[in-house]
């Protein structure tokens, strides 16, 4: 298992912020027809419930906005990977079909609120990541998104450099087709009240659709 830090400076800005690690041996896919129903029938029910004004005052999202703005980035220009989302799903745009890590992946940050960060562990440079805030030009290049400014941004680091913010995951660390070990981490900014059960949701989608015995958890 990876050991993962918190900085005194996440600390101090964000001090209801936990956290929740997930490693685990799984098998990818290409794609996943039964969850692909179990994410479409969700989705019918997202939208029923929450509007675009209305998922701003869940507690999770809104939290992860909060911690933007005091580590001092506009959430409104580099929104987190959650919001991003939800936002997506309720203007009626379908969500990107990547692969089945990377879906589950995604409904449980849209179920859940928290935006997750997955890893293909194996291609993390050391033992430990530590979260901090982003610098003023350090070099990131999000998935899809080429060169990223992350200067005020919370972001993991491994050996190397950063590989994890909530508006994206890093190229260099990304999940693929290959990828047999995982590590999944949900940002709880809002605190620990609903992250055991995202935990658990995720566990249970991994034994589902990707072999897996659901891993071993570290909360920090």
């Amino acid at each position: 298992m990876i050991h993962i830090k918190v900085s005194d400076e996440i600390k101090h800005a964000c001090p209801d912020f936990a956290g929740a690690a997930i490693y685990a041996k799984v098998k990818n896919t290409p794609y996943s027809e039964d969850l692909w129903k179990t994410i479409n029938e969700f989705t019918i029910e997202y939208q029923r419930k929450y509007t675009l004004d209305s998922i701003k005052d869940m507690p999770a999202i809104q939290a992860t906005r909060t911690a933007y703005k005091k580590c001092g980035k506009d959430p409104s220009r580099y929104r987190p990977s959650s919001e991003a989302l939800c936002r997506k799903i309720l203007r009626g745009i379908p969500l990107y079909q990547i692969d089945t890590l990377v879906d589950l992946i995604n409904l449980v940050s849209i179920r859940s609120g928290y935006s997750i960060g997955g890893f293909d562990a194996d291609k993390i440079q050391g033992d430990t990541l530590v979260l901090g805030i982003g610098k003023a030009d350090e070099p990131y290049e999000g998935i899809g998104r080429g060169e990223l400014n992350i200067e005020g941004m919370p972001v993991y680091r491994d050996a190397v450099g950063g590989i994890g913010t909530p508006t994206s995951d890093n190229e260099r660390t990304k999940m693929e087709l290959g990828t047999t070990h995982l590590l999944a981490i949900i940002n709880g900014y809002s605190g620990q009240e609903g992250l055991k059960e995202a935990v658990e949701y995720m566990q249970t989608l991994l034994r589902e659709y990707t072999d897996s015995d659901g891993g071993s958890v570290l909360y920090f």
